[in-house]
Order: C-alpha cells, then structure tokens, then sequence
C-alpha cells in the first residue's frame, strides 16, 4: 500500500531544503528578505511543488532532479506570494496564515506588498535561469514559463482573486463560481502538473491526460478549503474559520449546500482518479493525493 505520508514528507523535505537556498539578504537591510523568508518558510503543505514533482515521477518513474526542483522552488514561490497578497488588508484583511501572523501583521503592509513583489519576480528569475542552465530542456523551459505566467496572472490567478472580491455579497451561478475557482486555486495546480509533465517528457496524450487530472483535482482542492471554512478547526488550519460567511463570499457551500458540496467533491475526485488509469503505480503519489484532498483538516 502506498504511503502518503512519508512521500509527502520527503518530498516536502527536498522542497524546503532548496527553498532555503533561494534568499539571500539585502546589501543594506535583510528586512526585505527575512520578510519573503518569513512567508515562504513557514511551514506550507507544498502542494504545488509536490504535484510537479509527482507528474514527472508519473511519467519517467527517476529520482527528483536538481532541474524539477528548481520548477518547483519557483512554484511555491508563486503560490506564497499570492498568499501575502491576498491577506492584506485591502483583500482578504487576515491576521493568520499557517498558524503565524500574516505577514503584514508580522512586519507592515508596505513590506508584505514588497515581499510578495519579490517572491513573484524571483520565482521567474529561478525560471528563465533554469531554462539557460539546463540546455536539454530549453524548449520545454520557455512553454513552461508561458504556462506558469499565465497561470499566474490576468487570465488565471489574479482574474480569480479579482472575482472572488467582486463576488462577495452578490448571487452567482454555479458556472460562475466554477470558473472563479479554476481561477483562483486551479490554474497554478493546472500549471504544476504541466509543467513537471513537460520537465519528464510526456507525449501529448499524457499531458492531456494529467491536465483532466490536475483540473479536477484543482477545483476539489478550493472546494475542501470552502468546507473547511464552515466545518475546520482553526487550530488544526492555522488559520480563522468562518470568515467566508462574515465577508458573503461566494462558495460551494453557500450555493448548493454543504450535502451537495461534498458529493460534488466525490464526483470530481472520480473523474480525476480516472483519467490516470492507462498509467502504472509511478502515479500512485498522483492518486493518493487525489484522495488526500478530500481527506485533508487544513
């Protein structure tokens, strides 16, 4: 039986490991960088990095490389950039994040903006860097940069969170909060799992095959946080619960209830288990963390 926990654990360790390589302090201040340290090293489940990682191993089965880890890096960069953003005052307006403080509750808001800036701008610096140093892979680098920056930015991640503000407090279709949500949660995982199908060399048909799985996949994982909203212990997330209803946020639960919210989440958990099912046991880690989604408290 294959072993979730030790997986995600190791792999998490190879991921932190490499992180911690990345910032280095400034000339004149470190305030800046401890800042960006602060966030990125406190303790996220690395979901991201890990589904890069997990994709390549679906299709070639080899040891994680120095060149997966560096998509990696950059992936995670991303998502906690996105993270310092989105509890700032002027958006989400939350005080905890990982069982810390916020960032600019941590240190001030002019300091988290930057910190998030440079994570951003760092995470394509890692990106373009990768695609100059490993020259077996430089076509494959420059898709993988326009994926993850669209993913990333007007037509993706900040498309999303700019209609999660919208949202709140108006009625929305079910359609409409599908497309947020692939938005603002599914396109980075989206562009995890793409991009660590490319670093593998997958034919198109895999890609295709893993991109099913990582959009169903994508929008169970925003919808588990939805749940986790009304139903989580706060202790165990590190994070408020509760806050989705007090801003009149749009969610699944909000819109269908949290009976139907759940058995959506079994059915998109289905589809997405079966889309890997012409592939062998190196997507064992792909399915488990399918499930692990459903399962998870935070």
């Amino acid at each position: 039986m294959f072993d979730l926990k030790s997986y995600l654990d190791s792999r998490k360790r190879m991921v932190d490991k490499a992180l911690e390589q990345k910032i280095t302090p400034g000339k004149e201040s470190d305030r800046l960088s401890r800042a960006m340290a602060y966030s990125l090293m406190a303790g996220g489940k690395r979901i991201r990095p890990i589904l890069c990682i997990a994709a390549a191993e679906a299709i070639s089965g080899a040891d994680v490389d120095a060149e997966i880890l560096e998509c990696a890096c950059a992936l995670e960069m991303l998502h906690t950039y996105s993270l310092i953003h989105d509890d700032l005052p002027a958006m989400d307006n939350d005080r905890l994040r990982r069982g810390k403080q916020t960032c600019h509750i941590a240190f001030d808001e002019s300091t988290a903006i930057l910190a998030g800036d440079a994570l951003l701008t760092l995470a394509f610096e890692i990106l373009a860097m990768a695609g100059t140093t490993h020259l077996k892979h430089t076509h494959q680098w420059i898709k993988i940069i326009h994926i993850i920056s669209r993913a990333a930015g007007y037509q993706g991640m900040i498309e999303g969170q700019m209609r999660d503000i919208f949202f709140e407090g108006k009625t929305v279709s079910l359609d409409q909060l599908k497309d947020m949500h692939a938005l603002k949660t599914g396109a980075l995982i989206r562009a995890s799992v793409n991009a660590g199908a490319l670093l593998a060399d997958a034919s198109l048909e895999k890609i295709d095959r893993l991109d099913r799985y990582a959009r169903n996949i994508g929008l169970a994982f925003q919808i588990t946080d939805d749940i986790l909203n009304i139903e989580g212990d706060p202790e165990i997330m590190g994070k408020a619960a509760g806050t989705d209803q007090l801003c009149n946020k749009a969610t699944y639960p909000a819109l269908l209830g949290l009976g139907p919210s759940n058995a959506y989440l079994s059915k998109l958990i289905e589809s997405a288990l079966l889309s890997l099912d012409t592939f062998g046991r190196q997507a064992d880690p792909l399915r488990a963390i399918a499930d692990y989604i459903v399962q998870r408290k935070k």
